[in-house]
């Protein structure tokens, strides 16, 4: 009896220490410029404005078997604003938008995650222009694996959608720009 106890406490054992050994944490690999936060708004219906944050920094915890701890920080600095157009970006960062002066950053910070068919439906608290609200984003697994350089990598995308006055931003720019989505991809290094 002592015997099959203690095979069943090394077999329990075993199998949670090999389910801790799937979550992992990953850096976003911002340096080797494989990650992008990127959105777009409609420009009075007419057309698409893209736009991208040039500086930005995170980390995210994956877990394949059990996405309820898998977790994601997000960092951006609301400054690094591009558009493609010195002085629509500097127009953008002034406080008829992001107000990039008195808020400099923007943050995501999940507050939970759930499998849904092959998507992950990523929710968090994002706080822009002083102001935080929930959002969530749709993510698919790109891929994973060895790197080159024998790091272990996880890549990424995801999509969303802000409402601009849900984040204080009061311009109007018209009944067809008044959301903006996200456009996320990411590749993280294992650490």
């Amino acid at each position: 009896m002592l015997k099959k106890t203690l095979t069943g406490m090394i077999a329990a054992s075993l199998l949670m220490s090999s389910a801790a050994a799937l979550a992992a944490d990953y850096k976003i690999d911002k340096e080797g410029q494989h990650a992008f936060v990127n959105f777009r708004i409609q420009h009075l219906g007419y057309s698409w404005l893209y736009g991208t944050f040039k500086d930005f920094d995170g980390s995210f915890t994956f877990d394949e078997k059990n996405p309820s701890a898998d977790k994601v920080n997000v960092t951006i600095n609301t400054n690094s604003l591009d558009t493609n157009h010195a002085e629509r970006d500097k127009h953008l960062r002034s406080a008829d938008f992001l107000n990039a002066g008195k808020f400099p950053q923007a943050t995501f910070v999940s507050t939970s995650v759930k499998k849904d068919g092959d998507e992950l439906d990523i929710t968090g608290n994002l706080t822009l222009n002083g102001v935080t609200k929930p959002v969530t984003l749709e993510a698919k697994m790109l891929g994973e694996g060895k790197d080159p350089w024998g790091g272990y990598r996880a890549g990424f995308e995801a999509e969303g959608e802000i409402v601009l006055k849900d984040f204080n931003i009061k311009k109007d720019l018209g009944p067809a720009s008044q959301k903006v989505q996200l456009i996320i991809s990411v590749e993280g290094v294992r650490q």
